[in-house]
Protein backbone atom coordinates (compact mmCIF):
# COMPACT_ATOMS: atom_id res chain seq x y z
CA UNK A 1 0.00 0.00 0.00
CA UNK A 2 1.40 3.38 -0.99
CA UNK A 3 1.55 6.28 1.44
CA UNK A 4 -1.25 8.13 -0.35
CA UNK A 5 -3.52 5.11 0.10
CA UNK A 6 -3.32 5.08 3.90
CA UNK A 7 -6.50 6.18 5.69
CA UNK A 8 -6.55 9.27 7.87
CA UNK A 9 -5.56 8.80 11.47
CA UNK A 10 -8.40 8.81 13.97
CA UNK A 11 -8.21 10.28 17.47
CA UNK A 12 -6.91 7.02 18.83
CA UNK A 13 -4.00 7.02 16.38
CA UNK A 14 -2.95 10.50 17.46
CA UNK A 15 -3.22 9.59 21.13
CA UNK A 16 -1.20 6.37 20.72
CA UNK A 17 1.56 8.02 18.71
CA UNK A 18 1.80 11.00 21.05
CA UNK A 19 1.80 8.76 24.11
CA UNK A 20 4.57 6.55 22.71
CA UNK A 21 6.66 9.57 21.75
CA UNK A 22 6.26 11.04 25.23
CA UNK A 23 6.89 7.81 27.15
CA UNK A 24 10.26 7.36 25.43
CA UNK A 25 11.26 10.72 26.89
CA UNK A 26 10.11 9.48 30.31
CA UNK A 27 12.48 6.53 29.99
CA UNK A 28 15.45 8.77 29.21
CA UNK A 29 14.59 11.21 32.00
CA UNK A 30 14.37 8.27 34.40
CA UNK A 31 17.97 7.41 33.58
CA UNK A 32 19.17 11.02 33.82
CA UNK A 33 17.60 11.80 37.20
CA UNK A 34 19.94 9.29 38.90
CA UNK A 35 23.03 11.24 37.88
CA UNK A 36 24.68 13.86 40.14
CA UNK A 37 23.37 16.80 38.14
CA UNK A 38 23.07 20.48 39.13
CA UNK A 39 19.92 21.54 40.95
CA UNK A 40 18.72 23.60 37.98
CA UNK A 41 18.98 20.53 35.76
CA UNK A 42 17.07 18.43 38.28
CA UNK A 43 14.31 21.02 38.31
CA UNK A 44 14.20 20.98 34.51
CA UNK A 45 13.98 17.18 34.45
CA UNK A 46 11.15 17.26 36.99
CA UNK A 47 9.05 19.78 35.08
CA UNK A 48 9.71 17.98 31.80
CA UNK A 49 8.69 14.66 33.34
CA UNK A 50 5.44 16.18 34.60
CA UNK A 51 4.85 17.64 31.13
CA UNK A 52 4.78 14.18 29.53
CA UNK A 53 3.06 12.36 32.41
CA UNK A 54 -0.07 11.60 30.43
CA UNK A 55 1.04 8.57 28.48
CA UNK A 56 -0.81 5.65 30.08
CA UNK A 57 -4.23 7.40 30.15
CA UNK A 58 -3.80 8.68 26.59
CA UNK A 59 -2.85 5.22 25.32
CA UNK A 60 -5.81 3.55 27.06
CA UNK A 61 -8.23 6.23 25.82
CA UNK A 62 -6.85 5.89 22.29
CA UNK A 63 -6.99 2.09 22.20
CA UNK A 64 -10.62 2.01 23.34
CA UNK A 65 -11.62 4.80 20.95
CA UNK A 66 -10.14 3.05 17.91
CA UNK A 67 -11.36 -0.40 18.94
CA UNK A 68 -14.96 0.80 19.27
CA UNK A 69 -14.70 2.57 15.91
CA UNK A 70 -13.41 -0.55 14.18
CA UNK A 71 -15.97 -2.71 15.96
CA UNK A 72 -18.76 -0.73 14.30
CA UNK A 73 -17.20 -1.25 10.86
CA UNK A 74 -16.12 -4.90 11.13
CA UNK A 75 -17.98 -7.31 13.36
CA UNK A 76 -15.69 -9.82 15.04
CA UNK A 77 -16.30 -12.59 17.49
CA UNK A 78 -14.39 -12.40 20.73
CA UNK A 79 -12.10 -15.25 19.66
CA UNK A 80 -11.38 -13.62 16.32
CA UNK A 81 -10.48 -10.44 18.16
CA UNK A 82 -8.17 -12.31 20.56
CA UNK A 83 -6.43 -14.10 17.69
CA UNK A 84 -5.79 -10.75 16.05
CA UNK A 85 -4.46 -9.24 19.27
CA UNK A 86 -2.29 -12.27 19.96
CA UNK A 87 0.06 -11.41 17.11
CA UNK A 88 -0.33 -7.64 17.49
CA UNK A 89 0.09 -7.34 21.27
CA UNK A 90 0.46 -10.51 23.30
CA UNK A 91 3.26 -12.22 21.36
CA UNK A 92 5.45 -9.08 21.16
CA UNK A 93 4.86 -8.55 24.89
CA UNK A 94 5.99 -12.09 25.69
CA UNK A 95 9.10 -11.80 23.52
CA UNK A 96 10.20 -8.44 24.88
CA UNK A 97 9.56 -9.46 28.49
CA UNK A 98 11.86 -12.45 28.02
CA UNK A 99 14.49 -10.20 26.40
CA UNK A 100 14.44 -7.86 29.38
CA UNK A 101 14.49 -10.61 32.00
CA UNK A 102 17.25 -12.62 30.34
CA UNK A 103 19.28 -9.95 28.53
CA UNK A 104 18.90 -6.98 30.90
CA UNK A 105 18.01 -8.47 34.31
CA UNK A 106 19.39 -5.38 36.08
CA UNK A 107 16.31 -3.45 34.91
CA UNK A 108 13.95 -5.46 37.11
CA UNK A 109 11.78 -3.52 39.52
CA UNK A 110 11.00 -4.11 43.21
CA UNK A 111 12.95 -7.38 43.39
CA UNK A 112 14.98 -9.77 41.21
CA UNK A 113 14.18 -13.33 40.29
CA UNK A 114 16.32 -16.06 41.82
CA UNK A 115 14.47 -19.22 40.83
CA UNK A 116 11.82 -20.36 38.36
CA UNK A 117 8.83 -19.29 40.43
CA UNK A 118 10.22 -15.78 41.00
CA UNK A 119 11.05 -15.58 37.27
CA UNK A 120 7.40 -16.32 36.46
CA UNK A 121 6.28 -13.74 39.03
CA UNK A 122 8.48 -11.07 37.51
CA UNK A 123 7.32 -12.08 34.03
CA UNK A 124 3.61 -11.65 34.71
CA UNK A 125 3.50 -8.73 37.12
CA UNK A 126 5.31 -6.23 34.89
CA UNK A 127 8.50 -5.98 36.96
CA UNK A 128 10.79 -7.13 34.14
CA UNK A 129 11.56 -3.52 33.17
CA UNK A 130 10.47 -0.04 34.32
CA UNK A 131 7.83 0.36 31.61
CA UNK A 132 6.26 -3.11 31.57
CA UNK A 133 3.90 -2.39 34.48
CA UNK A 134 1.75 -0.62 31.90
CA UNK A 135 1.91 -3.61 29.61
CA UNK A 136 0.47 -5.88 32.32
CA UNK A 137 -2.34 -3.44 32.99
CA UNK A 138 -3.17 -2.63 29.38
CA UNK A 139 -3.49 -6.25 28.26
CA UNK A 140 -6.26 -6.68 30.83
CA UNK A 141 -8.35 -4.23 28.81
CA UNK A 142 -7.82 -6.39 25.73
CA UNK A 143 -9.05 -9.48 27.57
CA UNK A 144 -12.03 -7.58 28.98
CA UNK A 145 -12.93 -5.88 25.69
CA UNK A 146 -16.41 -7.50 25.42
CA UNK A 147 -17.44 -5.43 28.46
CA UNK A 148 -16.65 -2.25 26.55
CA UNK A 149 -18.37 -3.54 23.40
CA UNK A 150 -21.46 -4.11 25.51
CA UNK A 151 -21.16 -0.65 27.08
CA UNK A 152 -20.92 0.99 23.66
CA UNK A 153 -24.02 -0.86 22.43
CA UNK A 154 -25.94 -0.10 25.64
CA UNK A 155 -25.19 3.63 25.51
CA UNK A 156 -25.84 3.77 21.75
CA UNK A 157 -29.41 2.51 22.27
CA UNK A 158 -30.25 5.44 24.53
CA UNK A 159 -27.85 8.41 24.45
CA UNK A 160 -28.98 9.49 27.93
CA UNK A 161 -27.27 6.40 29.29
CA UNK A 162 -23.95 7.94 28.37
CA UNK A 163 -24.47 10.67 30.96
CA UNK A 164 -25.34 8.08 33.61
CA UNK A 165 -22.20 6.18 32.69
CA UNK A 166 -20.06 9.31 32.98
CA UNK A 167 -21.49 10.14 36.42
CA UNK A 168 -20.97 6.62 37.77
CA UNK A 169 -17.47 6.42 36.29
CA UNK A 170 -16.38 9.80 37.69
CA UNK A 171 -17.71 8.91 41.15
CA UNK A 172 -15.89 5.58 41.03
CA UNK A 173 -12.65 7.18 39.81
CA UNK A 174 -12.82 9.85 42.51
CA UNK A 175 -13.44 7.22 45.18
CA UNK A 176 -10.55 5.15 43.85
CA UNK A 177 -8.20 8.15 44.06
CA UNK A 178 -9.32 8.97 47.60
CA UNK A 179 -8.91 5.36 48.63
CA UNK A 180 -5.44 5.25 47.11
CA UNK A 181 -4.34 8.38 48.92
CA UNK A 182 -5.74 7.06 52.21
CA UNK A 183 -4.38 3.50 51.95
CA UNK A 184 -1.12 4.09 50.11
CA UNK A 185 -0.08 7.54 51.28
CA UNK A 186 3.70 7.72 51.33
CA UNK A 187 4.18 3.95 50.90
CA UNK A 188 3.61 3.35 47.16
CA UNK A 189 6.30 0.66 47.05
CA UNK A 190 4.05 -1.59 49.17
CA UNK A 191 1.05 -1.06 46.89
CA UNK A 192 2.72 -1.09 43.50
CA UNK A 193 0.45 -3.86 42.20
CA UNK A 194 -2.38 -1.32 42.05
CA UNK A 195 -0.57 0.06 38.99
CA UNK A 196 -1.23 -3.26 37.29
CA UNK A 197 -5.00 -3.34 37.91
CA UNK A 198 -7.21 -2.20 35.03
CA UNK A 199 -9.64 -0.50 37.41
CA UNK A 200 -7.00 2.14 38.12
CA UNK A 201 -7.37 3.43 34.56
CA UNK A 202 -10.94 2.45 33.73
CA UNK A 203 -11.99 6.12 33.70
CA UNK A 204 -9.97 6.73 30.53
CA UNK A 205 -11.16 3.52 28.89
CA UNK A 206 -14.83 4.35 29.41
CA UNK A 207 -14.35 7.94 28.27
CA UNK A 208 -12.61 6.60 25.16
CA UNK A 209 -15.67 4.47 24.41
CA UNK A 210 -18.10 7.35 24.96
CA UNK A 211 -15.93 9.74 22.94
CA UNK A 212 -16.37 7.53 19.90
CA UNK A 213 -20.15 7.47 20.36
CA UNK A 214 -20.37 11.27 20.64
CA UNK A 215 -17.39 12.21 18.48
CA UNK A 216 -18.93 15.11 16.57
CA UNK A 217 -20.33 16.76 19.70
CA UNK A 218 -17.05 16.44 21.57
CA UNK A 219 -15.12 17.88 18.62
CA UNK A 220 -17.53 20.84 18.53
CA UNK A 221 -17.26 21.64 22.24
CA UNK A 222 -13.50 21.13 22.41
CA UNK A 223 -13.04 23.62 19.59
CA UNK A 224 -15.45 26.07 21.18
CA UNK A 225 -13.74 25.84 24.58
CA UNK A 226 -10.19 25.50 23.29
CA UNK A 227 -8.83 28.57 25.10
CA UNK A 228 -10.34 27.45 28.40
CA UNK A 229 -8.88 24.03 27.74
CA UNK A 230 -5.43 25.51 27.22
CA UNK A 231 -5.71 27.69 30.33
CA UNK A 232 -6.78 24.68 32.40
CA UNK A 233 -3.83 22.70 31.06
CA UNK A 234 -1.38 25.42 32.17
CA UNK A 235 -2.91 25.67 35.65
CA UNK A 236 -2.99 21.93 36.29
CA UNK A 237 0.56 21.61 34.96
CA UNK A 238 1.70 24.14 37.55
CA UNK A 239 -0.34 22.27 40.17
CA UNK A 240 1.38 18.96 39.43
CA UNK A 241 4.77 20.71 39.41
CA UNK A 242 4.11 22.16 42.87
CA UNK A 243 3.20 18.70 44.16
CA UNK A 244 6.38 17.19 42.74
CA UNK A 245 8.70 19.81 44.23
CA UNK A 246 6.98 20.55 47.53
CA UNK A 247 9.33 18.22 49.38
CA UNK A 248 12.40 19.86 47.88
CA UNK A 249 15.39 18.35 46.10
CA UNK A 250 16.48 15.79 45.11
CA UNK A 251 13.18 14.90 43.51
CA UNK A 252 11.79 11.42 43.09
CA UNK A 253 9.99 10.89 39.79
CA UNK A 254 7.87 8.24 41.49
CA UNK A 255 6.14 11.12 43.30
CA UNK A 256 4.65 12.18 39.95
CA UNK A 257 1.93 9.60 40.41
CA UNK A 258 -1.09 9.09 38.18
CA UNK A 259 -3.15 8.61 41.33
CA UNK A 260 -3.70 12.28 42.08
CA UNK A 261 -6.67 14.45 41.26
CA UNK A 262 -4.31 17.00 39.73
CA UNK A 263 -2.73 14.43 37.42
CA UNK A 264 -6.08 12.95 36.41
CA UNK A 265 -7.41 16.36 35.41
CA UNK A 266 -4.12 17.16 33.67
CA UNK A 267 -4.28 13.92 31.67
CA UNK A 268 -7.85 14.60 30.54
CA UNK A 269 -6.92 18.12 29.42
CA UNK A 270 -3.92 16.83 27.45
CA UNK A 271 -6.12 14.23 25.77
CA UNK A 272 -8.49 17.04 24.80
CA UNK A 273 -5.64 19.09 23.31
CA UNK A 274 -4.36 16.10 21.32
CA UNK A 275 -7.86 15.56 19.96
CA UNK A 276 -7.97 19.21 18.88
CA UNK A 277 -4.68 18.73 17.04
CA UNK A 278 -6.04 15.57 15.43
CA UNK A 279 -9.16 17.35 14.20
CA UNK A 280 -7.15 20.23 12.78
CA UNK A 281 -4.71 18.02 10.89
CA UNK A 282 -7.40 15.66 9.63
CA UNK A 283 -9.14 18.63 8.04
CA UNK A 284 -6.21 20.86 7.07
CA UNK A 285 -3.26 18.46 6.67
CA UNK A 286 -4.56 15.06 5.54
CA UNK A 287 -1.11 13.93 4.38
CA UNK A 288 0.22 14.38 7.92
CA UNK A 289 -2.80 12.51 9.28
CA UNK A 290 -2.02 9.59 6.95
CA UNK A 291 1.54 9.41 8.25
CA UNK A 292 0.28 9.53 11.82
CA UNK A 293 -1.98 6.55 11.09
CA UNK A 294 0.96 4.60 9.68
CA UNK A 295 3.27 5.37 12.59
CA UNK A 296 0.56 4.70 15.18
CA UNK A 297 0.41 1.13 13.92
CA UNK A 298 3.93 0.62 15.29
CA UNK A 299 3.50 2.60 18.52
CA UNK A 300 2.94 -0.33 20.85
CA UNK A 301 5.86 -2.40 19.55
CA UNK A 302 8.11 0.69 19.63
CA UNK A 303 7.01 1.23 23.22
CA UNK A 304 8.07 -2.28 24.16
CA UNK A 305 11.52 -1.75 22.62
CA UNK A 306 12.20 1.76 23.92
CA UNK A 307 13.84 0.96 27.28
CA UNK A 308 16.09 -1.61 25.61
CA UNK A 309 17.45 1.03 23.24
CA UNK A 310 17.52 3.78 25.86
CA UNK A 311 19.79 1.65 28.05
CA UNK A 312 22.07 0.80 25.13
CA UNK A 313 22.50 4.41 24.00
CA UNK A 314 22.91 5.47 27.61
CA UNK A 315 25.74 3.00 28.16
CA UNK A 316 27.63 3.68 24.92
CA UNK A 317 28.07 7.37 25.59
CA UNK A 318 24.80 8.97 26.59
CA UNK A 319 25.59 8.91 30.30
CA UNK A 320 28.97 10.60 29.86
CA UNK A 321 27.55 13.21 27.50
CA UNK A 322 24.69 13.98 29.89
CA UNK A 323 27.16 14.53 32.73
CA UNK A 324 29.03 17.06 30.57
CA UNK A 325 26.10 18.64 28.71
CA UNK A 326 22.80 17.53 30.31
CA UNK A 327 20.43 18.99 27.72
CA UNK A 328 22.47 17.73 24.76
CA UNK A 329 22.85 14.28 26.29
CA UNK A 330 19.17 13.86 27.16
CA UNK A 331 17.92 15.11 23.79
CA UNK A 332 20.49 13.04 21.91
CA UNK A 333 19.67 9.80 23.73
CA UNK A 334 15.97 10.53 23.34
CA UNK A 335 16.15 11.03 19.57
CA UNK A 336 18.31 7.94 19.08
CA UNK A 337 15.98 5.88 21.25
CA UNK A 338 12.88 7.05 19.37
CA UNK A 339 14.44 6.29 15.99
CA UNK A 340 15.80 2.92 17.11
CA UNK A 341 12.52 1.86 18.71
CA UNK A 342 10.45 2.61 15.63
CA UNK A 343 13.09 1.18 13.31
CA UNK A 344 12.97 -2.04 15.34
CA UNK A 345 9.18 -2.21 15.19
CA UNK A 346 9.06 -1.49 11.44
CA UNK A 347 12.01 -3.76 10.67
CA UNK A 348 10.61 -6.74 12.58
CA UNK A 349 7.25 -6.38 10.84
CA UNK A 350 8.96 -6.27 7.45
CA UNK A 351 11.10 -9.31 8.31
CA UNK A 352 8.13 -11.34 9.54
CA UNK A 353 6.17 -10.39 6.41
CA UNK A 354 8.97 -11.57 4.13
CA UNK A 355 9.37 -14.85 6.00
CA UNK A 356 5.64 -15.47 5.72
CA UNK A 357 5.77 -14.76 1.97
CA UNK A 358 8.61 -17.26 1.55
CA UNK A 359 6.66 -19.99 3.35
CA UNK A 360 3.51 -19.22 1.34
CA UNK A 361 5.44 -19.46 -1.93
CA UNK A 362 6.95 -22.79 -0.89
CA UNK A 363 3.54 -24.15 0.04
CA UNK A 364 2.15 -23.11 -3.33
CA UNK A 365 5.04 -24.82 -5.15
CA UNK A 366 4.53 -28.03 -3.15
CA UNK A 367 0.86 -28.07 -4.10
Amino acid sequence: MKQKDYPLADWGDYLKLTACTAVILQSVLGLAINLPLPKATQVGIGFTYDLVKFTAPAFIFGILFTTIRLRAAVKQSYWQYLRQQWSALFLPSICWTIIYLVGLPQLQQTQHYHNFSSFIWQFFNGNAAPHLWYNTMMLQFIILMPLFWWLAAWCHQRPARAWLTVIVTVVFAGSWLLGYQYLVGSRPEHWYLLDRIWLSFVLFAILGVLARLTQSKIAYWLKKLRYWLLAGWVLTYLWTGWQLFRNGLPIKLSQASYYQFSMTIYDLLVIGLIILLAEHQRQQKPTVAQKVHWLAGFAYKAYLANVFWAVIWWQVGGRQLTLLQPAVGIIGVYLLTWLSSYATAIGLKTLVGRVQNVFELRLKKEK
